[in-house]
């Protein structure tokens, strides 16, 4: 599977930068906020570990080749880091998406903003026909996220081939269909 080069993703507040270990830092410090963790998952436990898993994610590859794995840090046009957007690209053209902001920026429209810009740009360069998430299903606020975005439950069946763990729900969207439609922020390429 050849990959384009990634590239930096412009919106109407954000700038998507492609990740990389100059990034750990910076990073550190919005992914050390504990609100972030209130579902799943814990906190880097340093900047140095952050900066040795960003460098390892620089090849944009899993170990076999078979799959993309695409980061995108989120920087406030005229500030810093506020998160980061992520892609496994498989290769029947699905990826799995997440997404992490910073609480202080949390409903302003900012994640469905940079999600916008993920999913248009891996349809568009990467080819990817259908996208899901896999969240806690108490995570009120990614679900409402998803949904606009026209993320559906998936249907029992699919779910249980997902092999979710206990509380998770698998939200998917398909089709050919622009995530620009849904979206009130417009974006670009650069």
């Amino acid at each position: 599977m050849t990959s384009p080069r990634m590239r930096r993703l412009v919106t109407k507040r954000l700038i998507l930068e492609p990740q990389v270990a100059a990034h750990a830092a910076e990073m550190f410090r919005v992914l050390s906020e504990p609100a972030l963790y209130e579902f799943e998952n814990a906190p880097p436990t340093s900047a140095e570990v952050l900066h040795e898993r960003f460098t390892k994610l620089e090849s944009r590859r899993s170990p076999d080749g078979r799959q993309q794995w695409l980061n995108w840090v989120m920087r406030l046009r005229g500030d810093g880091l506020v998160g980061f957007v992520q892609a496994t690209v498989f290769p029947d053209r699905s990826a799995g998406i997440a997404y992490v902001l910073s609480n202080a920026r949390w409903g302003q429209g900012i994640a469905s903003e940079a999600v916008v810009a993920m999913c248009d740009e891996l349809r568009a360069r990467y080819d990817v026909a259908r996208f899901a998430a896999v969240l806690k299903r108490e995570n009120a606020r990614s679900v409402r996220l998803l949904e606009r975005l026209g993320f559906l439950l998936a249907a029992n069946e699919r779910a249980r081939e997902a092999r979710l763990e206990a509380g998770e729900i698998l939200m998917l969207r398909e089709g050919d269909t622009t995530f620009a439609s849904n979206r009130r922020a417009g974006s670009h390429r650069q």
